[in-house]
């Protein structure tokens, strides 16, 4: 243990046993050391301040008179005091170290992924040879990325989403996020950004927190109108062109091409958030729009549900007049994303274990959403049923009104999650991480909650 929090100052008049006495006290006054909490010996104090043990055992004998800490035979000195009115920042309401993660039978929640869709017993073999490379850990990475992370994945999104791309032009993060937080920096600070209403809310919150003016466009069956977005003059449209259009399908090779045309006439930059992309698996995966032009579309992929949602690993794919733009801000920015998963990565995605894992995980995800959707309409009063695939999940409009608060906690009491949802009579329903064999019986309990949480269930 260090015992930094102890202050003492030998160029100060007061005595340096009184110093020991008063920083061990305040500590115990404001709740940071609790009672029973054994505080260092007099020997190991001694030693890690460089004074005397006679200083140290004065500054003890003290906090013993007062009552502040007691000596126990075979223990040593422990807290003996507790204060009960302590400051409000010297604690946290909750007692961390022993909460209990919430866990949920049947999660539909989509926070998880199928644990036989991922391939953890080569990701952990991947992470320990970077481990076993002593000259890896010891330096720092490159802000950009590593290089050996960005040429695998110049390779992978080209082969898997038709990216154009050079590896130069990739900028790695831990999340989408941060990549659009160095996007702001860039070029997006208090700019135009139009996007689709409650669909990108943390993406929203980054370009609020950089300056932006967010305003939301309109949308058909096919995604965004450029009617919409003349009436808006954005400087940057945000778009997941999977899930897209009223309806939630993917947007139209006519309607990307539209919305690049418009783009390049009104010099604005498009934001691809290409989401699971490469996770179609009832058609063939659609070409990103960056695929049609690299010149005024900044592509932004992950591996939150392709991989695992632990990997905190996005990456951009710059224009060349961002990517110039940049390098000129490169050397005052800092990697957001780990060195040693980056190299695994590399590693995973230089093999052809990631190949075998992305058609396993289509497959997969194939069957599950067949069964989730036969369910639902077995199960469920539905009114209306929005699947797509890229997604992996299921907006279920249920025709009977219902209390959402009163739904969820009649599932919390049969271990069901569902995602969160704003919209009345709207039920989110992910397949990504619950099991398949646990699918049919999930809807079950949801069907039963809601029966019982609707105010005119037939």
């Amino acid at each position: 243990m260090l015992y930094d929090f102890i202050k003492t100052d030998k160029n100060l008049k007061t005595p340096m046993y009184r110093q020991i006495y008063f920083s061990i006290r305040k500590y115990i006054e404001n709740g940071s050391l609790k009672i029973n909490t054994k505080i260092p010996s007099i020997r190991k104090l001694s030693s890690s301040l460089s004074v005397s043990k006679t200083t140290v055992k004065a500054a003890y004998d003290q906090l013993c008179a007062e009552g502040y800490i007691k000596a126990v035979p075979q223990s040593g000195y422990l807290v003996a005091a507790e204060f009960k009115n302590t400051p409000k920042n010297a604690e946290a309401g909750d007692n961390y170290s022993n909460k209990e993660i919430s866990y949920f039978e049947y999660d539909f929640s989509g926070k998880s992924v199928d644990k036989s869709v991922t391939d953890i017993s080569q990701w952990k073999k991947n992470i320990r040879e970077v481990i076993n490379s002593d000259s890896l850990l010891t330096s720092y990475g490159d802000p950009q990325g590593e290089p050996k992370l960005r040429e695998a994945l110049q390779r992978y999104a080209l082969g898997v989403r038709s990216v154009n791309s050079r590896a130069e032009s990739i900028v790695v993060g831990a999340g989408t996020q941060p990549i659009l937080f160095l996007l702001c920096a860039i070029a997006a600070t208090g700019k135009r950004v139009a996007m689709a209403k409650q669909s990108f809310v943390q993406s929203e919150l980054v370009f609020k927190n950089c300056g932006c003016q967010i305003f939301w466009f309109e949308q058909d069956e096919n995604g965004v109108t450029t009617e919409s977005l003349d009436k808006i003059k954005p400087d940057f449209v945000m778009i997941n062109p999977n899930f897209s259009g009223t309806d939630g399908s993917g947007m139209p090779v006519s309607r990307r091409l539209e919305l690049i045309d418009w783009a390049r006439k009104n010099n604005a930059f498009i934001i691809e958030d290409d989401y699971n992309g490469e996770l179609r698996y009832s058609t063939l995966p659609t070409p990103c729009v960056q695929n049609y032009d690299a010149e005024n579309t900044v592509y932004i992929g992950s591996f939150s549900k392709v991989l695992l949602p632990s990997v905190r690993i996005s990456y951009a794919v710059l224009p060349q007049k961002l990517a110039q733009s940049y390098q000129k801000i490169k050397s005052a920015t800092n990697q957001t994303a780990s060195k040693t998963e980056q190299l695994a990565l590399a590693a995973y995605l230089n093999s052809n274990k990631f190949e075998t894992h992305l058609r396993k995980a289509r497959r997969v995800y194939l069957e599950k959403s067949k069964l989730i959707s036969g369910c639902v309409k077995k199960h469920l009063n539905a009114e209306k049923i929005i699947f797509n695939e890229t997604s992996l999940y299921l907006r279920v409009i249920i025709k009977d009104r219902f209390s959402r608060k009163k739904l969820d906690e009649e599932l919390k009491s049969k271990s069901v999650r569902l995602m969160p949802n704003n919209s009345p009579n709207e039920i989110g329903l992910s397949f990504s991480g619950i099991a398949t064999g646990k699918i049919e019986e999930g809807i079950k309990l949801v069907s039963s909650a809601l029966k019982s949480s609707c105010t005119d269930y037939n």
